[in-house]
């Protein structure tokens, strides 16, 4: 994230990248920030969209696989995109990321 880059336009840009399909338009909806146990900080957002799931197409990332074998190999950074319900979202996120998805149902 650039010094100036505000979290909404990196989240935009990530979901860009990721998915490969362009953000919906419209205002996020500010679901705070948690900090996984690895200290890493995730900022989120929800928006009202409709995603075709069967269009996306996530980037991809280099890296030595087998490890310490020498070889480079390309790996996309989303293997999937799926909709769930709420419940199995809580079981497919990282633990801590299951805040968001409870903040997402207070708004609903």
């Amino acid at each position: 994230m650039a010094e100036n880059e505000a979290g909404i336009d990196v989240a935009r840009r990530e979901f860009q990248e990721e998915l490969g399909v362009p953000p919906p338009d419209g205002d996020g909806i500010a679901l705070g920030t948690i900090r996984q146990r690895g200290g890493k900080v995730v900022e989120a957002w929800a928006m009202p969209g409709d995603l075709d799931v069967t269009r996306s197409t996530s980037n991809t990332f280099v890296i030595e696989w087998p490890p310490h074998s020498g070889k480079m190999q390309s790996f996309p950074e989303v293997d999937r995109a799926e909709w769930f319900d709420l419940g199995a979202a809580h079981h497919k996120l990282v633990p801590a990321q299951g805040a968001f998805l409870d903040r997402l149902e207070e708004l609903l």
